[in-house]
């Protein structure tokens, strides 16, 4: 038994598998001008976490962000904390199991350095003090505020999860 391919076009005729789309008598277009772009932007970074309430504590009350706090309590792996971090950006936290379960992958913790979440600041000195607000809200850190290779001033922590934070002062964009 044979089997029909059948295909729903952007013209709303729908096609067999024997006349597809990038078969028909229309211009030739490369397959990337054919498709539909993916806007270069992110709107959410969301933070795999252990425990909702150490996360939320660290977050807000370490580090003074802005929160209405845990919500989606009412949902099986719903709960989770939004962060405004600017127009159009926010960080969430969601615990591991909540996004395996929604993902469909197995639960395992990350492994830290696969990616780090950069904070910019205007001076060393915002630097220092951001670094010293981190270890007082419990964050590990991994490397002291120092001048950098690139004549810039960082340093490194890890949040309670050991997601990197780099927070950073590059004279040249001030």
């Amino acid at each position: 038994m044979a089997a029909t391919v059948m295909i729903a076009t952007d013209t709303g005729r729908t096609n067999d598998a024997a006349h597809l789309p990038w078969q028909s008598e229309e211009p030739a277009l490369c397959f990337h001008q054919r498709r539909t772009r993916m806007k270069p932007s992110i709107t959410v970074l969301t933070l795999g976490v252990a425990s909702l309430e150490r996360a939320l504590a660290f977050y807000r009350d370490g580090l003074g962000f802005e929160t209405k706090g845990i919500i989606g309590q009412e949902f099986e792996y719903g709960a989770v904390v939004f962060f405004d971090l600017q127009e159009g950006l926010r960080l969430a936290l969601w615990p591991h199991a909540s996004i395996a379960r929604d993902t469909g992958l197995p639960l395992h913790r990350h492994q830290p350095g696969n990616f780090t979440i950069g904070h910019n600041v205007a001076s060393d000195a915002e630097v220092d003090a951001a670094m010293a607000q981190a270890a007082r809200a419990g964050a590990v850190i991994v490397k002291p505020a120092g001048k950098t290779f690139y004549g810039g001033y960082a340093g490194y922590f890890q949040d309670p999860d050991g997601h990197l934070w780099e927070v950073v002062h590059l004279p040249e964009a001030s």
